[in-house]
């Protein structure tokens, strides 16, 4: 097992806990979940390392069958969903909320994983490059529906690293590039809502409507800098004890750890999020399979993206897409979707290490 790996996601989950706490203002049922989702989590992550993670390398039937199923969710979810927040992004169990769309990124890098890892080879045919590309395109349009463009982001973030570690002519890439431009086009025309279209003209404006659409990116830009060098102390920031910061516990809880631990804070943050960077791409690089090497992969672009999105977001470098920040933001559909992908990732390093030993045995012998 990678306890480096291990150290960074419970470091980084006991910071989530930390800001949550700080964030919950007397309300503790949110940490409360978090708590459980977190144990949950672990245990999902070590039950996952003794998995035979084979099934899925060497049996295509078992990865399409859960992205069909994957798909068949976030379309159910579509169509008979509750509206939560302005979208239709969650299934609702009692007191918890179910996301679908974190467990079609998952089932997505494996898939990316499996295709391009048959198909190395052949990666000079675009058609490579169209099959694998409505493999995403399926669940990215339903997403957009809901609507979760920050999700679609994830998912095209993911298909496009693999595909350039998979390996890509520089004539392809230029094509997707240009096609890409067409297609944010048409996002912008016809697809995206007024409030999206909102976020990103009030980005490249900020100061266009400080109190409506700028509100949110102007309350964390004061947050991040309230926190100077050591921050204003544990529950002791002014942003989020008194409702200034809105989503402090999801969307713009970075803004919290800057405001309360300041640049000390989010240094340790920075730190952990590269090591369990670190880790990843490790296993990656000492995987013995195109499989296991481009499921990592995968993960750690969809780890980076998305964490990369929410700090830019909450500094004002990017525009607000609602995505929260991996292993610290509050939600149990993100964490566990995590832990069991890191729970799959144990079981390559696992794996990998096993074979070494066993090289090193028959060399002796």
């Amino acid at each position: 097992m990678d306890w480096w790996l291990i150290g960074s996601v419970l470091g980084l989950s006991l910071i989530g806990l930390v800001c949550i706490y700080s964030g919950s203002r007397g309300n503790l049922v949110n940490f409360q979940k978090q708590i459980f989702f977190v144990f949950l989590g672990l245990v999902l992550m070590f039950l996952f390392s003794f998995f035979d993670y084979r099934l899925f390398k060497n049996y295509r039937f078992v990865i399409m069958v859960l992205y069909l199923f994957s798909v068949m969710l976030l379309l159910v979810l579509l169509l008979t969903g509750p509206k939560i927040r302005g979208t239709v992004s969650w299934f609702r169990l009692g007191i918890f909320s179910f996301e679908p769309v974190e467990l079609t990124k998952l089932v997505l890098i494996l898939l990316l994983a499996k295709y391009f890892s048959m198909r190395h080879i052949e990666m000079y045919r675009i058609r490579h490059l169209i099959i694998s590309g409505l493999y995403v395109i399926i669940p990215s349009i339903i997403v957009l529906a809901q609507p979760d463009f920050g999700s679609v982001l994830i998912l095209a973030g993911i298909w496009l690293g693999i595909v350039l570690v998979a390996g890509i002519k520089p004539r392809h890439l230029l094509i997707l590039i240009l096609v890409g431009l067409v297609i944010g086009g048409i996002f912008w025309i016809y697809l995206l809502k007024d409030y999206q279209k909102q976020r990103i003209l009030t980005f490249l404006n900020p100061k266009k409507d400080p109190l409506g659409y700028g509100y949110n990116l102007r309350q964390s830009l004061i947050a991040v800098g309230q926190g100077k060098l050591l921050g204003e102390g544990f529950r002791q920031g002014s942003q989020t004890q008194l409702l200034f910061l809105p989503e402090c516990q999801t969307d713009f809880i970075f803004g919290v750890l800057a405001e309360e631990w300041g640049f000390l804070g989010v240094t340790i943050l920075l730190v952990l999020l590269g090591v369990m960077f670190w880790r990843i791409i490790k296993i990656a690089l000492l995987a013995d399979n195109n499989f296991s090497r481009l499921y990592a992969v995968g993960l750690v672009i969809l780890l980076f993206v998305q964490s990369f999105i929410n700090i830019g977001m909450n500094v004002g470098l990017l525009p607000i897409t609602g995505l929260g920040l991996p292993l610290v933001s509050y939600g149990g559909s993100n964490l566990l979707s995590i832990f069991i992908a890191l729970g799959i990732l144990q079981s390559i390093k696992v794996g990998s290490s096993q074979k070494f030993i066993d090289y090193q045995k028959l060399i002796e012998s």
